[in-house]
């Protein structure tokens, strides 16, 4: 496929997979009472955390890959294999603990466990179509997922359980997960399967599963200790403004997850290198048109977006556009250092992550909720920086090993 178009299906595919994602939530809440949305919506935040460990540990590290073909394939027929062992394994732990719980969210948890290697399986198929540079295969597989899950969902009578809901979610994925299969199985049939490759000690996925941990949950849990000890008024504000900068995330997750088999198309790691810097520049200048476009919404349609949370997240545009905008030029650095060097990349999100708590508690003790947002963009203005610094050094490394390698050629040839 040619580059223009590998890029708008790996785009869409992603928007297609965060849309389904959204309109779940909202049938669920159109079908629920407050009781069994609450519990839909906790089990649904399970599913969320091991969706992300799942695409760390056996995504990432697949997209990464490059190689000879029958590698690269062995690869993709490997890391799906893997994922619906292991989600079936953690399935059943997980169904057969609730299984002796009482109450309706033990039930909603069983059920999830039941249908967890369908859900996480056609999530790795995703990746697996990536690294093979076949997006449009993930989107007809996502947009399958999405029209099965509507109709599923559209038919279910209002007031029932989350357990039923659950079970209705996950099983519709299972009409995707079919052509998936058969769509990837007609390309790495006869593979080599390589599951241990997973579970040796240098696999990169378990850095990836901590950066995950650390990168995602430090933030929210900050967030939320904030609301308990202060003022919860800073966690509907913050979450409010996030809410509005969510198509950026899509494309942010794009970058990360599928953008490494599109650079690796570039002959040269300069080249790759040149091509992230200017996704990043056009990225950044995204974020800042988006959150001019919302900075200018009349207040009646900000409303209607979001109630009465729009007057603070709207007073939090400034800080949050900023901090999509740094966190747009983060993402690419961190992106080039996983194509130059994917180990160098936990250090900066540990400490980085740990700063942007200590910005978050300093800018809300100074400044309140105004302030709590300066801090989170402060934080991911430091992390930008730092991912293009330890680029440039790395490249440079590169530039002077390079010139000692053909300086001892010179030297021997002559």
């Amino acid at each position: 496929m040619k580059a223009r178009t590998t890029i708008v299906c790996s785009v869409a595919d992603q928007g297609v997979a965060a849309l389904t994602n959204i309109l779940v939530l909202v049938a669920a809440a159109r079908l629920s009472t407050v009781a069994d949305f609450a519990r839909f919506s906790a089990v649904y935040l399970v599913f969320t955390v091991l969706l992300g460990v799942s695409g760390a540990y056996a995504g990432q590290p697949l997209v990464l890959r490059r190689g000879e073909s029958d590698e690269v394939h062995g690869a993709c027929r490997s890391a799906v294999t893997f994922t619906l062992l292991a989600a079936a394994a953690l399935g059943a732990l997980l169904a057969t603990v609730c299984l002796t719980l009482p109450g309706a969210t033990a039930r909603a948890l069983m059920m999830l466990g039941l249908v967890l290697p369908v859900v996480l399986g056609q999530d790795t198929m995703r990746y697996a179509f990536s690294t093979l540079q076949l997006p449009h295969l993930a989107l007809a597989s996502d947009t399958l997922r999405l029209l099965c899950v509507l109709g599923a969902l559209a038919v279910q009578p209002y007031g029932a359980p989350a357990a039923r809901l659950v079970t209705v979610w996950g099983l519709s994925a299972l009409p995707a997960l079919l052509l998936s299969a058969a769509l990837l199985h007609h390309r790495v049939a006869g593979t080599p399967l390589r599951l241990e490759v997973l579970l040796q000690r240098g696999h990169l996925g378990r850095r990836f599963v901590v950066e995950f941990g650390v990168g995602n949950a430090t933030s929210q849990l900050s967030v939320l200790g904030l609301g308990m000890v202060g003022n919860p008024l800073v966690v509907g504000a913050l979450r409010g403004a996030t809410t509005l900068f969510g198509p950026l995330n899509v494309l942010f997750t794009s970058a990360t997850g599928f953008g490494p088999p599109l650079l690796g198309r570039l002959a040269c790691e300069r080249r790759r290198v040149r091509a992230t810097a200017t996704l990043a520049a056009v990225l950044a200048a995204t974020a800042a048109a988006w959150a001019t476009a919302l900075a200018l919404l009349p207040d009646g349609i900000g409303r209607h977006l979001l109630g009465d949370t729009w007057s603070t997240a709207a007073a939090l545009l400034p800080a949050t556009g900023s901090q999509y905008a740094a966190m747009a030029v983060g993402t690419c650095g961190l992106l080039a250092l996983r194509m130059l060097d994917p180990r160098t990349t936990l250090s900066i999100q540990v400490v980085f992550s740990l700063a942007t708590v200590a910005f978050l508690t300093g800018g809300y003790v100074l400044g309140g909720v105004p302030g709590a947002a300066w801090g989170l963009c402060l934080g991911s203005v430091c992390k930008a920086a730092a991912t293009w610094i330890r680029v440039a050094r790395l490249r440079r490394r590169a530039a002077v090993d390079q010139a000692h390698i053909s300086a001892s050629a010179v030297r021997s040839g002559s």
